[in-house]
């Protein structure tokens, strides 16, 4: 059965995702966990998901609360390390922009403030789905993570194309 789940997981390392920490306040302290399993769902009504690992602190901490989806820029590795409870050495600087009703990572490519909408049995994760109450891009390259580990995007697949003598594209 382990191996069966690493092949798997191995397999769904092929996809590149983004990279997110999802914060919530709770009982007065701001919590966070880098979360890449995160979509959007639908526009109208604006709808996004995340969905947490059950046996993690967050997951029960976001139940029914109001949270931040924080889209990370590519200088930001550190920090999605010390959420992912990976730690580093030294621990980053963490700065947050303090709002009302909200508390987020500062520096980040975009952020969508959530309510909660709904959540659902995931097997060994809950999902949850957020509706957004209102969104900010910042802009910047966003972290993407793919085959276990963190990169950053150099270029699109348009610009990756090289035109050729017939008119055809290769990949460089």
């Amino acid at each position: 059965m382990k191996q069966a789940i690493r092949g798997l997981r191995d397999c769904l390392a092929q996809f590149a995702t983004g990279v997110t920490v999802v914060t919530v306040r709770h009982e007065g302290s701001v919590h966070g966990a880098t979360v890449n399993a995160f979509a959007s769902i639908s526009l109208d009504p604006p709808l996004v998901m995340v969905s947490l690992d059950r046996r993690s602190r967050l997951c029960a901490r976001l139940a029914g609360a109001a949270f931040e989806i924080n889209i990370l820029s590519t200088w930001q590795q550190g920090i999605a390390r010390h959420f992912a409870g990976a730690g580093t050495d030294p621990a980053p600087e963490i700065r947050w922009d303090v709002f009302p009703h909200s508390v987020r990572l500062a520096g980040c490519a975009a952020y969508l403030s959530c309510a909660p909408w709904a959540s659902y049995d995931g097997g060994d994760h809950v999902i949850y789905l957020g509706q957004v109450r209102n969104f900010e891009i910042r802009g910047g390259p966003p972290l993407v993570f793919h085959r276990g580990g963190f990169h950053e995007l150099r270029r699109t697949a348009t610009e990756a194309l090289a035109p050729t003598t017939d008119g055809t594209g290769i990949l460089r």
